[in-house]
């Protein structure tokens, strides 16, 4: 409306079209007095077993639902977890930030603790630190590393966030994930209960950009 009635300027210019992009180093005025944007939100949630990463109800809870997080309308997922998989979840309004999270180059490490149906071996751990070809792909996974915990339960450290990855990479070794926990991704460590959530300290926020 206010746009429509040319009482919206940015630059000095005055805006004409709803759509414009508009970024935090514009000036930006309505009828005269200069609006600023509101600081981008930052936080991490303990995602419990049976709720999924989206913020709608699907066939599954969405996850902000689950743990009472509001603002779900504004605030998205930065590296979703399948509704099964439990542990450290991100959620923001600034767009610009999860991606630094999610694309591979950033080498942002995401750790999780696996609990497998069968022993791990020997082979299925040379074969996850060297990387592997997942089916339906045509590269291999980066390596990743592998702490063994038990016979059957691992933590593993991934640098990318390919569709099941974690499930797939083991089913190629021929094993199965059994449970899946996401505990810590770059320097942020799960710190909370299930179903809990907390906003980020600044220097949460700030450690993605030297990851």
């Amino acid at each position: 409306m206010a746009i429509s009635q040319h009482q919206v300027q940015v630059n000095q210019q005055t805006a004409t079209d709803a759509a414009m992009q508009v970024h935090e180093n514009n000036h930006i005025e309505l009828l005269g007095e200069r609006l600023f944007a509101r600081p981008s939100q930052y936080f991490v949630i303990h995602k419990p077993a049976g709720c999924i990463c989206s913020n709608k109800d699907e066939a599954y809870p969405s996850v902000f639902k689950a743990v009472g997080l509001n603002q779900n309308e504004q605030l998205h997922i930065a590296g979703r977890l399948d509704a099964d998989t439990t542990g450290l979840v991100l959620a923001t309004d600034d767009g610009r930030w999860s991606f630094s999270i999610t694309r591979p180059e950033q080498r942002c490490p995401k750790v999780y603790k696996v609990t497998l149906a069968k022993p791990i071996t020997h082979n299925a751990i040379e074969q996850l630190e060297r990387g592997l070809v997942l089916q339906g792909e045509a590269k291999a996974t980066l390596p990743a590393m592998v702490n063994t915990l038990s016979a059957t339960e691992v933590e593993l450290s991934i640098y990318e966030g390919k569709f099941h990855q974690v499930k797939r990479m083991f089913a190629a070794t021929g094993n199965r994930v059994k449970a899946l926990h996401r505990q810590q991704i770059a320097d942020i460590v799960l710190d909370i209960a299930p179903g809990e959530w907390r906003a980020l300290s600044q220097l949460e926020i700030d450690c993605f950009s030297s990851t």
